[in-house]
């Protein structure tokens, strides 16, 4: 995955924010040593604003939180947040300030069975994961101690582990996804024998909690080369322990309408998603949108050609317990897999109507429909077509502009349940319910008909029907309409051939 590599910037001073300093500074007037260390350090070498800030010292917690006057200490490994209320920035409300220490063997592969706090920064960098992370920096010496040559890796663009890669690995299996997150975020290239490691220790995954796996593939996603650092998770081992499901695309051919794979196009739908900088639910859907592909193609003697009928709704299921194993939010679940869930609507505007628009709408929500419409866009490079908005989408997204101002969904209506009581004489009730979405399957039709006196009428005409022709009218109509509308989307993909 190798990048431009950034190369350390001359000398050694830093403009660093003094919420920083301060707490440098204070920990040495009290008799302390006390370095920046880890990534903060690497970004600073590298030019680039850091995220967070770790402070090192060989004072122990309790000292440091004499030091300061607001503190937390909520861990068991000695960790202290310093908390600055003066800033706006969030990267230095809290910064971390930890002791030099000494980790006992990892049992679990995830954390250490004990810690010893030292006195000695050498015990302290010898335990970090890769050499770019174990560089120790003094804010006011404009210093920097580096044991493991990480500001020569820096400058080459290489991540190295720290002594044994192989240790390092056993002490904590994540360090194995941490490596290929850091080389997709700099663009570095993992070392041979770093690499060889993570392989060799790559079952130790499967020992991580999902939350933390969750974490990093998070940041996977959100680097620049999502789909270099997919195919290099998979070629090392480590794939199948974060998201087996998008294996099973290698190799799957497709129909004559795509250049590539399922597994190939997945990952140039999603590089297309990083390269045009869309969000992560949106980059999600573009890795998962065909993901139900393998398990429903099937070869048609009709076509001579391969057909994928429900793999979007296969695809949402699938996708779904992708999210939930990794214990994503659930709101943010529920947005992907309905990306998912709708990626395939059908957006032949000579032949769509404003109606179907504004069923999608409905269904994929007005929150969600500019994400799917970026999905379909991604989609489409990914299937190795040049462009990503010819004029049929752009004609789509101008229906979805138009509809966009008409009713989608009972809340839209002119008139409410209260109205409805009022204009029929009837206490609530499920028959109120039945009324409302009857009127808003006429309105889907006609949003014309979306006006009080219209929807008072037709509501004081439905209410002469029995609860049972109601909730026909309500809830059967809007399931035929929606039967007949599939219906008729499929028969038009099957004459243009389109899945």
């Amino acid at each position: 995955m190798k990048g431009p590599a950034k190369r350390p910037v001359s000398g050694t001073k830093f403009e660093i924010p003094e919420n920083v300093t301060n707490i440098t500074q204070t920990l040495k007037r009290k008799g302390f040593e006390a370095f920046l260390i880890g990534g903060c350090v690497r970004d600073l070498f590298l030019g680039n604003k850091p995220k967070d800030w770790d402070v090192t010292t060989n004072a122990i917690p309790d000292q440091i939180m004499a030091a300061f006057e607001k503190t937390f200490y909520e861990n068991d490994y000695g960790t202290v947040g310093v908390v600055n209320e003066d800033t706006a920035d969030e990267t230095l409300k809290v910064i971390e300030v930890t002791p030099y220490r000494i980790e006992s063997v990892y049992s679990d592969k995830r954390r250490p069975d004990s810690v010893t706090f030292s006195k000695n920064l050498e015990d302290d960098l010898k335990r970090r994961d890769f050499t770019i992370n174990a560089i120790a920096y003094d804010c006011e010496e404009q210093k920097t101690v580096d044991l493991y040559g990480g500001l020569a890796d820096l400058s080459v663009g290489i991540i190295r582990a720290v002594g044994k890669a192989r240790e390092r690995f056993a002490e904590d299996a994540l360090r194995t996804l941490r490596a290929v997150r850091l080389s997709a975020q700099l663009g570095f290239e993992i070392e041979q024998e770093t690499k060889k490691a993570i392989a060799e220790e790559a079952r130790g995954l499967g020992q991580i909690s999902k939350e933390r796996i969750r974490d990093e593939f998070i940041k996977v996603i959100e680097s620049d080369r999502p789909a270099e650092a997919l195919t290099l998770a998979r070629d090392l081992g480590l794939l199948k322990f974060i998201i087996p499901d998008i294996e099973k695309g290698q190799g799957v051919k497709q129909n004559q309408a795509h250049s590539f794979d399922v597994w190939t196009h997945l990952l140039k739908t999603l590089s297309h998603a990083a390269k045009k900088e869309m969000a992560l639910p949106v980059r999600l859907a573009a890795l998962f949108h065909d993901v139900g592909k393998p398990d429903t193609r099937r070869w048609s003697e009709e076509k001579k050609d391969y057909t994928f009928y429900g793999h979007d709704v296969v695809g949402a299921r699938i996708t779904a317990k992708i999210l939930k194993d990794l214990r994503f939010p659930n709101d943010l679940a529920d947005k992907v897999v309905k990306l998912v869930r709708w990626h395939m609507f059908f957006s032949d505007t000579e032949q769509i109507t404003n109606s179907a628009v504004r069923r999608l709408v409905m269904n994929v929500g007005k929150d969600n429909v500019w994400d799917l419409m970026n999905v379909r866009a991604c989609d489409r490079i990914g299937t190795g077509r040049p462009k990503e908005s010819p004029y049929r989408l752009r004609k789509y997204h101008s229906m979805i502009d138009e509809v966009m101002r008409d009713p989608i969904s009972v809340g839209m209506l002119k008139i409410d349940g209260a109205r409805i009581m009022d204009v029929i004489k009837e206490p609530p009730g499920p028959r109120i319910g039945f009324i409302l979405h009857a009127l808003l399957e006429e309105v889907l039709d006609d949003p014309k008909k979306n006006e009080p006196e219209i929807l008072e009428k037709m509501a004081i005409n439905m209410a002469g029907l029995s609860e049972v022709e109601l909730k026909k009218i309500g809830v059967g109509a809007k399931e035929k309409k929606e039967e007949e509308e599939e219906r008729g989307v499929k028969e038009i993909r099957k004459k243009h051939w389109v899945e």
